[in-house]
Order: structure tokens, then C-alpha cells, then sequence
């Protein structure tokens, strides 16, 4: 096998912004019925979509950026392990049965960039080598 350790900083961004952008699509679909409206949920929204839209639009553009990446995931990961106890861990214990998987795998994604950081092309890789500028 050939040494793909080189590659995990840029594997690591590409999977960060591509789960961010999905996340993202769940706020706009909450705030603008774009691409489409939210199945079932009333209009105006119900107070908790509101904070949930608000916190997927904040640490969805922050996680796409690179910026505060790890606080912006762990904070997404929580919302995500909510959301499935809340609309989908009551409806049946099994993932595939309570339609809860995207919130789980949102979640343990999100969770492992919490974890292992942004990555190549993020934010944060500018201003931890500003810091440490100013720093030395």
C-alpha cells in the first residue's frame, strides 16, 4: 500500500466541508424552503427549529471555513445527538427504522472533527500560525 499518510490533511478537509455544506442545506431548507420545505414541520417554525436552524447555519459556515472549527463541531455534534433523541431515538430504537441516521452520522462526523481538527484549507491554519508569530 502506498503512503497515503500525506493525503489525510486534505482528505480530512474535503470530508469537513462537504458534511458542513449537507448541514448547511438543513438550515436553509428550515429558513427558506430551499431546496425544498421540511416535510412535515409547520410554518412559521416551532422555537426549537429556530434554534436549531440558527445553530446549523453559525457552525455550518464556521466548520465550511475552517474557522473555530473544533468548538463549532462539538457544538454541531450536541445538536445532532439531540435532534436524534428528540425526533427519531423515540420512534424506534433501530436508526433505519426511526429514519435517525443522517443525525447520527452528522453527529460522529462532526464529533471526530471536534477531535482531529479542520485539516488542510481552513481558517484556523492561518490564525494558529499568526498566533504563534506573535508568539514568538
Amino acid at each position: 500500500m502506498p503512503n497515503t499518510a500525506k493525503w489525510t490533511p486534505y482528505v480530512l478537509a474535503i470530508l469537513r466541508i462537504v458534511t458542513a455544506l449537507l448541514f448547511l442545506e438543513h438550515a436553509t431548507m428550515k429558513f427558506f424552503q430551499f431546496p425544498a420545505a421540511i416535510p412535515g414541520v409547520p410554518y412559521p417554525l416551532p422555537a426549537i427549529m429556530l434554534v436549531a436552524g440558527a445553530i446549523e447555519i453559525v457552525t455550518g459556515l464556521l466548520i465550511t471555513a475552517g474557522y473555530y472549527t473544533r468548538v463549532a463541531a462539538f457544538i454541531a455534534s450536541g445538536e445532532m445527538a439531540a435532534a436524534y433523541w428528540m425526533a427519531h431515538g423515540s420512534q424506534s430504537f433501530w436508526p433505519a427504522l426511526n429514519m435517525g441516521e443522517p443525525a447520527i452520522l452528522f453527529c460522529f462526523v462532526f464529533l471526530y472533527v471536534a477531535f482531529a481538527g479542520a485539516g488542510a484549507w481552513a481558517l484556523d491554519n492561518a490564525r494558529s500560525a499568526t498566533t504563534s508569530q506573535r508568539l514568538a
